[in-house]
């Protein structure tokens, strides 16, 4: 097969361990034991067939360099697990719009470079997906770059929780061009929305009634450093909803950012509290701590989302995809528990389901 042509906009943590992600597991085999990678072959694509063709920054660290080089400069701090190779793609300086507040400029300087046309480069490239790994609060920024996709023909997934994918005006706009669409929100391999939704799941299954919970984050790095001060009650009702999709009853949940601490840079603490009954009403108490390394945990999800991304544009779909976006995000366009979404992807890679 041909290689999935993929551009990247916002070359920070995530995308850094995205890039590294697909170096590393270049050699994995498809039906082998390989640790951190659930699926070497997904939608009929290996890890191997991304190819990055294009990346879009405003920081002058990452703005003219080599993508390879880039995904390490400054303030990214996600730990390296792979040597990138020269990729020959120079990172083009895109609009800003909103994608740098005041808190971030603290840690980063604007690049002086000459805004790049956005749609030419896409065209240019031949880009059939293009991500978005901006800021969460990047509003402006996010619907530009959404706008930039549909102009130059590209698939997007949207990895903010800025609502795109379960937008229905932007999902007709994609179905009216003839592209796909997937997001919103990225959700971790092991993050603390994915671990906190298969507890209640598992409790839930189990006879266990939840009387209330909570889930809160204490993590470094600039995603964190937007995620609790510029983006903190939108990130928050994003994660409380999400993991309300997997309780069939009304129970007070809390779950978010809770606080940035810069020392921890790109690790991330969780911690959780669920109350509840069992048998005979008995009462029973959760508290867990979980730590975790931000960037990489976002890679596996993001492999995924973009092969069966390209297995919808193989199959001329349009507009959001229900079942990758269930999978693999938190405010997907029909939300539903994580059991269920798991297979509406099974069923879609095996045609047996449209969306």
């Amino acid at each position: 097969m041909n290689g999935i042509k993929v551009a990247i906009v916002g070359v920070g943590n995530c995308a850094s361990a995205l890039v590294q992600g697909v170096e590393f597991y270049k050699d994995a085999k498809a039906n082998g034991d390989v640790v951190g990678l659930g699926h070497p072959d997904f939608a009929g694509y290996h890890v191997k067939d991304i190819k990055f063709v294009a990346a879009f920054d405003v920081i002058d660290t990452k703005v003219g360099f080599d993508l390879a080089d880039a995904i390490f400069a400054a303030p990214n701090n996600v730990m390296r697990f792979a040597e990138v190779p020269k990729t020959g793609i120079k990172v083009m300086r895109g609009q800003e719009l909103d994608g740098v507040d005041d808190m971030l400029r603290a840690l980063v300087k604007v690049s002086s470079e000459k805004e790049a046309d956005v749609v030419k480069v896409l065209k240019d490239s031949g880009a059939e997906i293009l991500i978005n790994l901006l800021p969460g609060s990047a509003e402006k920024a996010t619907k530009f770059y959404a706008d930039a996709a549909l102009e130059a023909g590209c698939a997007y997934i949207n990895g903010t929780p800025i609502p795109i994918a379960s937008d229905l005006e932007w999902s007709k706009k994609f179905e009216e061009k003839g592209l796909p669409l997937v997001g919103d929100d990225i959700q971790d391999q092991l993050g603390s929305t994915v671990l906190h939704r298969n507890i209640l799941q598992l409790l839930v299954s189990r006879g266990v009634r939840v009387d209330k919970s909570y889930q809160l984050d204490v993590g470094g790095g600039a995603e964190s450093l937007d995620s609790h001060y510029r983006g903190r009650m939108r990130k928050r009702g994003v994660k409380s909803k999400a993991i309300s999709q997997d309780l069939p009853y009304d129970a007070p949940l809390v779950a978010g950012s809770s606080d940035y601490v810069p020392f921890l840079d790109n690790a991330r603490d969780s911690y959780f509290y669920i109350n509840g009954r069992q048998f005979g009403g008995a009462p029973i108490k959760i508290d867990i701590r979980m730590e975790v390394t931000d960037g990489p945990n976002a890679g596996p999800i993001l492999m995924d989302a973009i092969r069966g991304t390209k297995l919808a544009l193989k199959r001329g779909l349009a507009g959001s995809l229900e079942s990758i976006s269930a999978y693999g995000f938190k405010m997907p366009p029909t939300p539903t528990t994580m059991y269920r979404a798991e297979r509406w992807v099974e069923e879609f890679l095996l045609g047996k389901r449209k969306l």
